[in-house]
Protein backbone atom coordinates (compact mmCIF):
# COMPACT_ATOMS: atom_id res chain seq x y z
CA UNK A 1 0.00 0.00 0.00
CA UNK A 2 1.43 3.64 -1.18
CA UNK A 3 2.52 5.78 1.67
CA UNK A 4 0.38 9.41 1.74
CA UNK A 5 1.92 10.97 4.70
CA UNK A 6 4.97 10.40 7.26
CA UNK A 7 4.56 12.39 10.44
CA UNK A 8 4.85 12.17 14.58
CA UNK A 9 1.64 11.44 16.62
CA UNK A 10 2.05 14.34 19.59
CA UNK A 11 0.18 12.78 22.29
CA UNK A 12 1.05 14.55 25.43
CA UNK A 13 5.23 14.01 25.77
CA UNK A 14 5.14 10.66 24.03
CA UNK A 15 5.67 10.60 20.23
CA UNK A 16 4.64 7.89 17.96
CA UNK A 17 6.58 8.18 13.93
CA UNK A 18 3.87 6.86 11.72
CA UNK A 19 2.72 6.70 8.08
CA UNK A 20 -0.93 7.22 6.60
CA UNK A 21 -2.05 5.20 4.21
CA UNK A 22 -5.60 5.88 2.07
CA UNK A 23 -8.15 3.63 3.76
CA UNK A 24 -10.59 3.71 0.65
CA UNK A 25 -10.71 3.40 -2.85
CA UNK A 26 -13.37 4.11 -5.43
CA UNK A 27 -14.41 1.57 -8.00
CA UNK A 28 -15.66 4.21 -10.94
CA UNK A 29 -15.07 3.34 -14.31
CA UNK A 30 -12.32 5.75 -16.04
CA UNK A 31 -14.41 8.01 -18.53
CA UNK A 32 -12.68 10.16 -21.07
CA UNK A 33 -14.25 13.14 -23.33
CA UNK A 34 -14.64 12.45 -26.72
CA UNK A 35 -15.81 14.31 -29.65
CA UNK A 36 -19.30 13.17 -29.72
CA UNK A 37 -19.02 13.37 -33.74
CA UNK A 38 -16.63 10.88 -34.28
CA UNK A 39 -15.51 9.56 -30.84
CA UNK A 40 -12.46 11.44 -30.80
CA UNK A 41 -10.06 11.96 -27.57
CA UNK A 42 -10.88 15.75 -26.27
CA UNK A 43 -7.70 16.24 -24.09
CA UNK A 44 -7.04 19.48 -21.91
CA UNK A 45 -4.06 21.28 -22.72
CA UNK A 46 -2.30 23.86 -20.52
CA UNK A 47 -2.17 26.92 -22.58
CA UNK A 48 -0.26 30.44 -21.74
CA UNK A 49 -2.17 33.17 -22.43
CA UNK A 50 1.09 35.31 -22.66
CA UNK A 51 3.28 33.56 -24.63
CA UNK A 52 0.03 31.71 -26.46
CA UNK A 53 1.25 28.35 -26.65
CA UNK A 54 1.23 25.16 -24.49
CA UNK A 55 3.57 24.96 -21.71
CA UNK A 56 4.99 21.50 -20.11
CA UNK A 57 3.11 20.62 -16.78
CA UNK A 58 6.28 20.62 -15.41
CA UNK A 59 6.39 24.83 -15.83
CA UNK A 60 2.99 24.96 -14.10
CA UNK A 61 2.81 27.14 -10.75
CA UNK A 62 0.07 28.19 -8.41
CA UNK A 63 -0.96 31.87 -8.25
CA UNK A 64 -3.20 34.20 -6.69
CA UNK A 65 -4.77 37.32 -8.14
CA UNK A 66 -5.57 40.06 -6.06
CA UNK A 67 -8.32 42.24 -5.65
CA UNK A 68 -6.34 45.33 -8.22
CA UNK A 69 -5.58 42.46 -10.02
CA UNK A 70 -1.56 41.36 -9.52
CA UNK A 71 -0.69 38.15 -9.24
CA UNK A 72 1.26 36.55 -6.89
CA UNK A 73 2.72 32.67 -8.08
CA UNK A 74 3.62 30.19 -5.79
CA UNK A 75 5.97 27.71 -6.23
CA UNK A 76 6.09 23.99 -4.27
CA UNK A 77 8.93 24.75 -2.78
CA UNK A 78 6.96 27.77 -1.05
CA UNK A 79 3.81 26.14 -0.24
CA UNK A 80 6.49 23.46 1.09
CA UNK A 81 8.21 25.73 3.59
CA UNK A 82 5.01 27.11 5.26
CA UNK A 83 5.48 27.61 9.05
CA UNK A 84 3.20 26.02 10.16
CA UNK A 85 3.51 23.20 12.80
CA UNK A 86 1.45 20.38 11.42
CA UNK A 87 3.09 19.92 8.49
CA UNK A 88 4.58 16.68 9.98
CA UNK A 89 3.34 16.56 13.18
CA UNK A 90 -0.32 15.11 14.31
CA UNK A 91 -0.98 17.08 17.59
CA UNK A 92 -3.57 15.30 19.92
CA UNK A 93 -6.24 18.43 21.06
CA UNK A 94 -8.22 17.00 23.18
CA UNK A 95 -9.96 13.45 23.68
CA UNK A 96 -13.98 13.67 23.29
CA UNK A 97 -16.84 11.32 22.93
CA UNK A 98 -17.58 10.48 18.89
CA UNK A 99 -21.36 11.99 19.28
CA UNK A 100 -19.63 15.18 19.83
CA UNK A 101 -18.46 15.54 16.23
CA UNK A 102 -21.30 16.07 13.61
CA UNK A 103 -20.80 13.27 11.01
CA UNK A 104 -21.23 16.27 8.36
CA UNK A 105 -18.06 17.38 9.18
CA UNK A 106 -16.05 13.88 8.15
CA UNK A 107 -14.04 13.71 5.15
CA UNK A 108 -11.57 11.23 3.86
CA UNK A 109 -10.20 8.11 6.16
CA UNK A 110 -6.46 7.28 6.30
CA UNK A 111 -4.95 3.98 7.95
CA UNK A 112 -2.32 5.20 10.37
CA UNK A 113 0.75 2.41 10.46
CA UNK A 114 3.89 2.67 12.30
CA UNK A 115 7.03 3.83 11.06
CA UNK A 116 9.29 1.85 12.96
CA UNK A 117 9.49 -0.92 15.38
CA UNK A 118 9.84 1.11 18.34
CA UNK A 119 6.55 3.43 17.73
CA UNK A 120 4.59 -0.24 18.29
CA UNK A 121 4.11 0.25 22.38
CA UNK A 122 3.00 3.92 22.23
CA UNK A 123 0.68 3.06 19.29
CA UNK A 124 -0.72 0.14 21.25
CA UNK A 125 -0.75 2.40 24.44
CA UNK A 126 -2.81 5.01 22.69
CA UNK A 127 -5.30 2.63 20.56
CA UNK A 128 -5.96 0.55 23.83
CA UNK A 129 -6.69 3.70 25.62
CA UNK A 130 -9.30 5.07 22.96
CA UNK A 131 -10.93 1.83 22.96
CA UNK A 132 -11.34 1.52 26.85
CA UNK A 133 -12.48 5.17 27.16
CA UNK A 134 -15.10 4.98 24.00
CA UNK A 135 -13.68 8.29 22.49
CA UNK A 136 -11.74 9.69 19.93
CA UNK A 137 -9.01 11.66 19.69
CA UNK A 138 -9.23 15.62 18.06
CA UNK A 139 -6.50 16.88 16.03
CA UNK A 140 -4.69 19.15 13.20
CA UNK A 141 -3.41 18.23 9.96
CA UNK A 142 -1.91 19.90 6.84
CA UNK A 143 -1.89 17.55 3.86
CA UNK A 144 -1.87 17.76 -0.09
CA UNK A 145 -1.44 21.67 0.52
CA UNK A 146 -4.33 21.89 2.85
CA UNK A 147 -4.63 22.05 6.80
CA UNK A 148 -8.02 20.28 8.23
CA UNK A 149 -8.90 19.10 11.46
CA UNK A 150 -8.99 15.64 11.89
CA UNK A 151 -9.83 12.65 14.34
CA UNK A 152 -8.01 9.48 15.90
CA UNK A 153 -10.37 6.52 16.16
CA UNK A 154 -9.85 2.69 16.04
CA UNK A 155 -11.45 0.16 13.22
CA UNK A 156 -10.42 -3.12 13.47
CA UNK A 157 -7.68 -2.82 15.84
CA UNK A 158 -6.00 -0.03 13.96
CA UNK A 159 -5.50 3.52 14.48
CA UNK A 160 -7.90 5.29 11.46
CA UNK A 161 -7.17 9.36 10.91
CA UNK A 162 -10.03 10.94 9.90
CA UNK A 163 -10.02 14.22 8.18
CA UNK A 164 -12.57 16.87 8.36
CA UNK A 165 -13.93 20.26 7.47
CA UNK A 166 -14.25 23.23 9.57
CA UNK A 167 -17.03 23.78 12.08
CA UNK A 168 -17.94 26.87 9.81
CA UNK A 169 -17.73 25.29 6.44
CA UNK A 170 -21.06 23.27 7.19
CA UNK A 171 -23.62 25.27 5.81
CA UNK A 172 -26.76 26.29 8.14
CA UNK A 173 -30.40 24.26 7.80
CA UNK A 174 -32.09 26.66 7.83
CA UNK A 175 -35.25 26.97 6.09
CA UNK A 176 -34.93 23.48 4.46
CA UNK A 177 -36.74 21.38 7.13
CA UNK A 178 -41.04 22.23 7.13
CA UNK A 179 -41.35 25.04 8.97
CA UNK A 180 -45.18 24.54 9.56
CA UNK A 181 -46.46 22.65 12.54
CA UNK A 182 -47.27 19.42 11.56
CA UNK A 183 -48.61 16.63 13.95
CA UNK A 184 -47.46 13.60 13.70
CA UNK A 185 -50.17 10.94 15.52
CA UNK A 186 -49.17 7.89 17.56
CA UNK A 187 -50.30 5.33 15.32
CA UNK A 188 -48.32 6.80 12.01
CA UNK A 189 -45.29 6.95 14.43
CA UNK A 190 -46.13 2.82 15.29
CA UNK A 191 -46.50 2.35 11.91
CA UNK A 192 -43.50 3.83 10.81
CA UNK A 193 -41.27 2.39 13.89
CA UNK A 194 -43.15 -1.41 12.16
CA UNK A 195 -41.32 -0.55 9.05
CA UNK A 196 -38.55 0.58 10.18
CA UNK A 197 -37.80 -2.72 11.72
CA UNK A 198 -39.11 -5.05 8.92
CA UNK A 199 -36.57 -3.36 6.60
CA UNK A 200 -34.19 -4.27 8.82
CA UNK A 201 -34.44 -7.43 9.57
CA UNK A 202 -31.78 -9.55 8.20
CA UNK A 203 -30.02 -6.62 6.82
CA UNK A 204 -25.92 -6.96 5.90
CA UNK A 205 -24.34 -3.61 5.05
CA UNK A 206 -21.25 -6.29 3.28
CA UNK A 207 -23.87 -7.48 0.94
CA UNK A 208 -24.36 -3.93 -0.92
CA UNK A 209 -23.06 -3.44 -4.55
CA UNK A 210 -23.05 -0.51 -7.04
CA UNK A 211 -25.98 -1.02 -9.26
CA UNK A 212 -24.82 1.92 -11.14
CA UNK A 213 -21.10 0.65 -12.37
CA UNK A 214 -23.04 -2.92 -12.85
CA UNK A 215 -25.25 -1.18 -15.37
CA UNK A 216 -23.01 1.46 -16.78
CA UNK A 217 -20.70 -1.79 -17.60
CA UNK A 218 -23.41 -3.52 -19.25
CA UNK A 219 -23.95 -0.88 -21.43
CA UNK A 220 -20.58 -0.39 -22.77
CA UNK A 221 -20.21 -4.40 -23.09
CA UNK A 222 -22.94 -3.71 -25.20
CA UNK A 223 -21.67 -0.71 -27.07
CA UNK A 224 -18.44 -3.23 -27.56
CA UNK A 225 -20.12 -6.24 -28.91
CA UNK A 226 -22.63 -3.97 -31.30
CA UNK A 227 -25.58 -5.16 -29.54
CA UNK A 228 -28.71 -3.23 -28.31
CA UNK A 229 -27.91 -1.58 -25.00
CA UNK A 230 -30.42 -2.60 -22.49
CA UNK A 231 -33.01 -0.16 -21.18
CA UNK A 232 -34.34 0.32 -17.56
CA UNK A 233 -38.03 -0.41 -17.72
CA UNK A 234 -39.92 2.94 -17.67
CA UNK A 235 -41.42 3.09 -13.87
CA UNK A 236 -44.80 4.36 -12.83
CA UNK A 237 -45.21 8.37 -12.01
CA UNK A 238 -45.21 8.32 -7.92
CA UNK A 239 -47.88 10.44 -6.79
CA UNK A 240 -47.17 14.26 -6.12
CA UNK A 241 -48.23 14.17 -2.30
CA UNK A 242 -48.80 11.68 0.30
CA UNK A 243 -53.31 11.52 0.30
CA UNK A 244 -53.33 9.10 3.08
CA UNK A 245 -50.26 8.32 4.70
CA UNK A 246 -51.57 5.48 6.98
CA UNK A 247 -52.32 3.55 3.97
CA UNK A 248 -49.05 4.46 2.27
CA UNK A 249 -47.58 2.56 5.95
CA UNK A 250 -49.55 -0.37 5.42
CA UNK A 251 -48.82 -0.84 1.61
CA UNK A 252 -45.26 -0.14 2.51
CA UNK A 253 -45.01 -2.72 5.24
CA UNK A 254 -46.90 -5.35 3.38
CA UNK A 255 -44.28 -4.92 0.22
CA UNK A 256 -41.65 -5.37 3.34
CA UNK A 257 -43.19 -8.03 5.03
CA UNK A 258 -43.41 -10.10 1.37
CA UNK A 259 -39.66 -9.98 1.35
CA UNK A 260 -39.44 -11.30 4.68
CA UNK A 261 -42.05 -13.89 4.86
CA UNK A 262 -40.86 -15.51 8.03
CA UNK A 263 -41.40 -12.41 9.92
CA UNK A 264 -44.73 -12.79 11.59
CA UNK A 265 -47.82 -10.72 12.54
CA UNK A 266 -47.40 -10.18 15.64
CA UNK A 267 -42.86 -9.52 15.68
CA UNK A 268 -43.52 -6.75 12.66
CA UNK A 269 -45.30 -5.02 15.67
CA UNK A 270 -48.23 -4.31 13.01
CA UNK A 271 -51.00 -2.39 14.41
CA UNK A 272 -54.75 -3.82 13.88
CA UNK A 273 -56.42 -2.80 10.90
CA UNK A 274 -58.00 0.87 12.06
CA UNK A 275 -56.16 0.73 15.75
CA UNK A 276 -56.30 4.23 17.18
CA UNK A 277 -57.84 5.95 14.02
CA UNK A 278 -61.50 6.19 15.68
CA UNK A 279 -62.81 7.15 18.91
CA UNK A 280 -64.05 4.40 21.49
CA UNK A 281 -67.22 3.20 20.81
CA UNK A 282 -69.71 3.87 23.87
CA UNK A 283 -70.09 0.87 26.31
CA UNK A 284 -73.42 -1.08 25.69
CA UNK A 285 -76.37 0.59 27.89
CA UNK A 286 -76.91 -1.73 31.51
CA UNK A 287 -80.48 -2.61 32.03
CA UNK A 288 -82.14 -0.93 35.33
CA UNK A 289 -81.44 -2.68 38.64
CA UNK A 290 -84.56 -5.13 38.72
CA UNK A 291 -84.26 -6.39 34.54
CA UNK A 292 -80.11 -7.19 35.84
CA UNK A 293 -81.69 -9.46 39.31
CA UNK A 294 -84.05 -10.57 36.97
CA UNK A 295 -81.65 -11.61 33.97
CA UNK A 296 -79.34 -12.93 36.69
CA UNK A 297 -81.91 -15.04 38.51
CA UNK A 298 -83.03 -16.46 34.98
CA UNK A 299 -79.58 -17.34 34.36
CA UNK A 300 -79.06 -19.29 37.38
CA UNK A 301 -81.91 -21.57 36.96
CA UNK A 302 -81.12 -22.19 33.80
CA UNK A 303 -77.37 -23.00 34.68
CA UNK A 304 -78.76 -25.23 37.64
CA UNK A 305 -81.32 -26.74 35.13
CA UNK A 306 -78.25 -28.01 33.16
CA UNK A 307 -75.90 -29.14 35.95
CA UNK A 308 -79.21 -31.64 36.76
CA UNK A 309 -79.12 -32.99 33.53
CA UNK A 310 -75.84 -33.15 32.81
CA UNK A 311 -75.68 -35.37 36.51
CA UNK A 312 -78.34 -37.65 35.63
CA UNK A 313 -77.89 -41.35 35.81
CA UNK A 314 -77.93 -43.58 32.92
CA UNK A 315 -81.21 -46.47 32.41
CA UNK A 316 -79.14 -48.49 33.96
CA UNK A 317 -79.08 -47.49 37.27
CA UNK A 318 -82.97 -48.04 37.52
CA UNK A 319 -83.90 -47.79 40.79
CA UNK A 320 -81.92 -45.22 42.13
CA UNK A 321 -83.07 -42.87 38.73
CA UNK A 322 -86.52 -43.40 39.54
CA UNK A 323 -85.96 -42.35 43.30
CA UNK A 324 -84.35 -39.15 41.96
CA UNK A 325 -87.14 -38.60 39.69
CA UNK A 326 -89.94 -38.42 42.77
CA UNK A 327 -87.87 -36.89 44.98
CA UNK A 328 -86.71 -34.00 42.63
CA UNK A 329 -90.89 -33.74 42.00
CA UNK A 330 -91.48 -33.85 45.44
CA UNK A 331 -89.09 -30.50 46.03
CA UNK A 332 -90.54 -28.78 42.76
CA UNK A 333 -94.19 -29.19 44.42
CA UNK A 334 -93.01 -28.08 47.78
CA UNK A 335 -91.42 -24.81 46.03
CA UNK A 336 -94.36 -24.53 44.14
CA UNK A 337 -96.53 -24.44 47.57
CA UNK A 338 -94.44 -22.33 48.90
CA UNK A 339 -94.12 -19.55 46.48
CA UNK A 340 -98.08 -19.49 46.12
CA UNK A 341 -98.23 -19.11 49.53
CA UNK A 342 -96.33 -16.06 49.66
CA UNK A 343 -97.67 -14.40 46.63
CA UNK A 344 -101.15 -14.78 47.65
CA UNK A 345 -102.75 -11.51 49.19
CA UNK A 346 -105.00 -11.87 52.33
CA UNK A 347 -107.98 -9.64 52.18
CA UNK A 348 -108.38 -7.35 54.89
CA UNK A 349 -111.04 -8.34 57.80
CA UNK A 350 -114.37 -6.77 57.63
CA UNK A 351 -114.98 -4.51 60.68
CA UNK A 352 -118.23 -5.44 62.69
CA UNK A 353 -120.60 -2.63 62.87
CA UNK A 354 -121.27 -1.75 66.61
CA UNK A 355 -124.63 -2.80 68.40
Amino acid sequence: MQTTWKGTISFGLVSIPVHLYSATKEHDLPLHQVHAKDGGRVRMKRYCEEEEKEVPYAEIAKGYESPDGRTVTLTDEDLADLPLPSKKIIDVLAFVDEGEIDPLMFSKAYYVGVADKAASKPYALLRDALVESGQIAVTKIALRSRESPAVLRVHDGTLVLQTCIWPDEVRPATGIAPEEDVTVRPQELRMARSLMETLSEDFDLEQLHDDYQQALQQVIEARLQGVEVPHEEEAGEAPDNVIDLMEALRSSLRRAKDAHPDRTHAEAGEPEEGAGETEAEPAEEQPPPRRRAAAKKTSATKATATKTTATKPSAATGKKSTTAKKSAATQKSATEKKSTTTTTTRKPATPRKAS
